[in-house]
C-alpha cells in the first residue's frame, strides 16, 4: 500500500479510536470473570441515549480493545460473524456492509417478522474477498464489529500492526469472540454472554430501549419455557455434530460449551450425549468421530450442523432414510426413534436466539409444545426492530 494511503484519515475522521492503538496496545487486554446470560452487565458509556448537539460524544469499553471513543453514531460497519449482523438489526441499524460468510449468516430467521428483512445479495462475504489490510480499505466502513484476535490468529494476511493501522485511519475495531470458548488465544482476556456482547452493541449505537426491551422479551421467553420443561432427569440426551455430506463416513463432534454457539441448548438444560465418551470437542481437538463411537455413546437425538438452508423435511427425509439403511447408524437410539433434526447455525444474536432456542424445544419436546406453537411474539420481535414499541 502507497504511504499516503496508510496514513491518511478515516473518512469520517470524527469517530476515533480512543486509548492506545501504537505497537500493539490495541491487542491489550485482561481477563475478566466468566458470566452467564443471564449476568448484569455495565456498559462504560458516557450516556446510553441518542447523542445531540450538546452531548455528541461517548465511549463503550469492551475487551480485547478498550476504550472506544465514538463522535457520532457509526452509519456503515462489518460484521465477524452472523451473530453480530443479527445484533445489530435487532438494534434497528441497516445491514452490515460485509460478514465473514453470509452463508453461515441466515436471514430466514427474519422470514415471519412483518416489515424485517435482510437481503444477503447486498452483503459482501469477506471470506470470497479475501480478507487483508487492503480491503478494509476499500470497504471504508465507519465501524468494525470484529475481535482483532481472531483476525490476527485466523486470518494470515492480517498482523497487529495492521489493525493498529486501520483503527486509527479507517474506523474503531470493536467486538470479542463470543461464539466458541475453546481458543487458547482468548483465554487472556474475558469472553462475553450473548446478551453482555449485545448490551455493548448497544451502547455503540445508542439503542438503550431496543436492547432493554429484546431483554426483556428474552427473559419472558426463557420464564416461560422453564415452567413447561420436564425435570432435567427426564430431558433427553443429544449429540451436536457437524456432517459435510448427506451420505456421511464419519462425523465432527461439538460439546456443549459455554459459548454463544450454544445457548439455546443450556438454556434448555440438555444433557449432553457425548459425556462420559472421552470425545473432545472439535472446536478443541480438530477431531472426527465414527459410526461405532457414536453407537457406544447412543444419545437420545442427532442434532447436524451444516444443513440449515434444507427444509426440515428434506432435511429429515435425507438423512433419516440414509441412518435408517445403514448399518451401524440403523442401530442408533434417535436413528429407530426418528429424532434426528437439524442443529441451528453456531453463530446466534438475539432474533436468532429466540427462533433457535424455539425450534430446539418442540424438537426435543413435542408431547409438550406443538408443532405451529408460537413460543415467542414475531410481532413483537418486529415492533422492537422497526422502532414501534
Amino acid at each position: 500500500m502507497d504511504d499516503d494511503i496508510a496514513t491518511s484519515p478515516t473518512r469520517r475522521d470524527y469517530i476515533k479510536y480512543g486509548g492506545t492503538v501504537v505497537g500493539g496496545g490495541l491487542l491489550a487486554g485482561c481477563r475478566g470473570d466468566e458470566a452467564t446470560d443471564s449476568t448484569p452487565t455495565t456498559v462504560t458509556s458516557t450516556d446510553s441515549e441518542p447523542a445531540t448537539s450538546e452531548d455528541a460524544g461517548y465511549s463503550v469499553s469492551m475487551e480485547p480493545v478498550g476504550e472506544v471513543s465514538f463522535d457520532d453514531v457509526p452509519e456503515t460497519w462489518l460484521a465477524m460473524t452472523g451473530g453480530w449482523a443479527d445484533m445489530g438489526i435487532a438494534l434497528g441499524q441497516d445491514p452490515p456492509a460485509g460478514v465473514t460468510s453470509t452463508s453461515r449468516y441466515h436471514t430466514h430467521h427474519y422470514d415471519d417478522l412483518p416489515g424485517v428483512s435482510v437481503d444477503k445479495d447486498e452483503i459482501l462475504q469477506l471470506y470470497d474477498a479475501g480478507i487483508d489490510k487492503e480491503l478494509f480499505y476499500e470497504l471504508d466502513v465507519d465501524l468494525h464489529v470484529f475481535d482483532p484476535h481472531f483476525l490476527t490468529n485466523r486470518i494470515e494476511n492480517i498482523a497487529a500492526e495492521d489493525i493498529d493501522e486501520l483503527a486509527t485511519t479507517v474506523a474503531p475495531f470493536f467486538g470479542n469472540t463470543i461464539f466458541s470458548r475453546q481458543y487458547a488465544w482468548h483465554d487472556d482476556y474475558r469472553y462475553y454472554s450473548l446478551y453482555e456482547a449485545f448490551e455493548k452493541l448497544a451502547a455503540v449505537f445508542r439503542e438503550r430501549e431496543r436492547f432493554e426491551a429484546f431483554r426483556s422479551l428474552h427473559d419472558e421467553v426463557l420464564g416461560g419455557l422453564d415452567e413447561r420443561i420436564p425435570p432435567e432427569r427426564e430431558r433427553p440426551s443429544v449429540a451436536l455434530l457437524m456432517v459435510v455430506s448427506e451420505e456421511p463416513s464419519k462425523f465432527y463432534p461439538f460439546r456443549i460449551e459455554r459459548g454463544t454457539g450454544w445457548k439455546q441448548w443450556r438454556d434448555l438444560g440438555v444433557p449432553d450425549g457425548l459425556d462420559g465418551s472421552g470425545i473432545e470437542s472439535f472446536t478443541a481437538s480438530r477431531g472426527t468421530m465414527g459410526y461405532e463411537a457414536l453407537l457406544d455413546a447412543d444419545p437420545d437425538y442427532l442434532l447436524l450442523y451444516g444443513y440449515e438452508s434444507m427444509s426440515p423435511e428434506a432435511f429429515r427425509e435425507t438423512f433419516l432414510s440414509f441412518f435408517r439403511d445403514h448399518e451401524t447408524a440403523s442401530e442408533l437410539t434417535a436413528v429407530r426413534e426418528g429424532n434426528v433434526y437439524r442443529a441451528g447455525g453456531f453463530y446466534q444474536g438475539p432474533i436468532q436466539n429466540l427462533a433457535l432456542t424455539e425450534r430446539a424445544a418442540k424438537q426435543l419436546y413435542p408431547g409438550e409444545f406443538d408443532s405451529d406453537e408460537r413460543l415467542f411474539d414475531r410481532q413483537r420481535v418486529a415492533d422492537i426492530v422497526t422502532g414501534d414499541f
